[in-house]
C-alpha cells in the first residue's frame, strides 16, 4: 500500500510494517480514524523501500517479518540510509535480551504483543511530541565528550560517535545535568513523559548509551549511583 494524496493526516504520516493481516488491518483502520495517514507493508524488504523512499513522522515495525526481520530493517534504516525517523517496534518476545537487541538496532520504543490499540497510539503520539520538541542549539561538554544539539554531532576524544535517537536524548539530559545525579524517574519522565515504558526499557537504552560512549575508551563517563540514579561526569581515580 502506498501513500495517496489526502487532506487528512493532521496527526502525522506513519508507516506500518506488519505481516499479520488481522493486526495490520486493525492498526491501520484505527490510526486512520484518528487522523493519521498510514502506509502499509507486509514484508521487510517492501517496508525498508518505503521507509527510505518517503519521509514519515514515525514507523511502526514488527520484529518478525518475511524477507527481512525488523531488527535487520531497522539497522539498515539507521546505519545505511542514515534516517532518524522514530521507530516503535512490535514484538511477541518479552525478554530483556530481545528488547536490547531491538533497541541496539535503532528502535526508539517497543510494545509487546498482544497490546491495547490505545496504548500503541499513545506511544506514537509520545514519539511525535519528542520529535517535534525542538530547542535552541547548545554545545555540551563533559570531559572529552562533546555534543552539538544543533547538528547532533557527538565526539569523544576526537572520534565521532553514533547513537540511537533515545540514547541521544538520554545523553543530552545527562550532559545538561552533569555533574548532578539524575534519578531513574527523572530520566523516564524526560524521555517518555506520562506514557512510561516497562521497567527494562530505560536500562536497555542506558546499556546502549554506555556501550557507545564508554566501551571504546579507557575512562568511563557514565556512572550508576546505587539507589540514586545516573551521573555523567569525569570522576577522580
Amino acid at each position: 500500500m502506498t501513500r495517496e494524496s489526502t487532506e487528512s493526516g493532521k496527526q502525522g504520516s506513519l508507516l506500518l510494517v506488519e505481516d499479520h493481516r488481522d493486526i495490520a488491518e486493525m492498526v491501520h483502520a484505527y490510526l486512520e480514524s484518528r487522523g493519521y495517514v498510514v502506509d502499509y507493508a507486509a514484508d521487510g524488504i517492501t517496508g525498508l523501500h518505503l521507509a527510505v523512499s518517503n519521509d514519515y513522522d514515525a514507523i511502526i515495525l514488527d520484529l518478525m517479518l518475511p524477507g527481512m526481520d525488523g531488527v535487520a530493517l531497522c539497522r539498515k534504516f539507521r546505519d545505511e540510509a542514515r534516517k532518524d525517523t522514530p521507530v516503535l517496534m512490535l514484538t511477541a518476545r518479552d525478554t530483556l535480551d530481545d528488547k536490547i537487541h531491538g533497541l541496539d538496532a535503532g528502535a526508539d520504543d517497543y510494545l509487546v504483543k498482544p497490546f491495547a490499540i490505545q496504548e500503541l497510539e499513545a506511544r506514537v503520539r509520545a514519539m511525535l511530541r519528542r520529535r517535534r520538541g525542538e530547542v535552541a542549539p547548545e554545545l555540551l561538554k563533559v570531559g572529552d565528550l562533546t555534543l552539538d544539539t544543533g547538528t547532533l554531532t557527538i565526539q569523544r576524544a576526537g572520534k565521532s560517535l553514533s547513537l540511537t535517537p533515545i540514547a541521544l536524548r538520554l545523553l543530552i539530559a545527562l550532559m545538561r545535568a552533569s555533574p548532578r545525579v539524575v534519578s531513574r524517574q527523572e530520566l523516564e519522565r524526560e524521555i517518555w513523559g506520562d506514557v512510561l515504558p516497562d521497567s527494562d526499557t530505560l536500562r536497555s537504552h542506558l546499556y546502549t548509551l554506555r556501550k557507545a560512549i564508554d566501551k571504546p575508551f579507557d575512562r568511563p563517563l557514565l556512572h550508576t549511583i546505587p539507589s540514586l540514579g545516573y551521573r555523567l561526569a569525569v570522576e577522580d581515580d
